[in-house]
């Protein structure tokens, strides 16, 4: 089993680490997007330094990616295991641990919650909803991707353990994913405490 999530860690991986807010500044803008704003190369920062549809583009690639990544392994690499579901989780953590840390970018990508809405997409129709009103209705309120990212991100380890009731592995993967999105949005967790984050406002 080991080898068979270390597998599954780095197909993730190595489809995680296909940036595309970085290729989207590179090849289109013939910019580098770390250069502006959180210097970070998510959604986020694309829709704050290029606009929505750049925004939008590099979030559906990035959330795609690791759709693929997850259907390569349920059918190409590991179909038919009885623990597949698990091993599907395991290549979703190692897609956003390659979104957040690619090894060409010295290991500076975006935040991950892309990618990991990406992994949610691939858990059923009810994670789906969840996942659209966890991130939507605290943005819609606030205005802040950043509290929308973190009460998605937040209730995900609580969804799977209701789901998946009994998986233990998926639910420990989800509690690292969650505490590791937490851990890359801590400089906006100060800045909503201090009254100072940055958010889309209505014009």
């Amino acid at each position: 089993m080991i080898i068979k999530i270390i597998v599954c860690l780095i197909i993730g991986y190595l489809f995680g680490c296909v940036q595309a807010g970085y290729f989207f500044s590179i090849f289109v803008k013939h910019d580098d997007i770390r250069k502006h704003g959180s210097g970070n190369a998510g959604t986020a920062n694309t829709i704050r330094t290029y606009g929505k549809k750049a925004g939008y583009i590099v979030y559906a690639i990035d959330a795609v990616k690791v759709i693929i990544a997850v259907l390569v392994i349920w059918f190409a690499v590991y179909r038919g295991d009885p623990d597949i579901r698990f091993l599907s989780m395991a290549g979703g953590l190692g897609a956003v641990l390659g979104h957040n840390f690619p090894f060409y970018l010295h290991f500076k990508g975006g935040k991950g919650i892309a990618a990991t809405s990406g992994l949610m997409m691939t858990l059923g129709a009810p994670m789906i909803i969840l996942c659209l009103l966890a991130f939507f209705v605290p943005y819609a309120v606030t205005k802040y991707v950043s509290v929308g990212s973190l009460v998605l991100t937040g209730l995900f380890p609580l969804w799977v353990a209701l789901l998946y009731r009994g998986q233990t592995g998926m639910l420990i993967i989800a509690i690292i994913i969650a505490v590791m999105a937490w851990i890359q949005h801590r400089e906006n967790i100060v800045r909503l405490l201090n009254g100072t984050e940055r958010g889309f406002k209505k014009k």
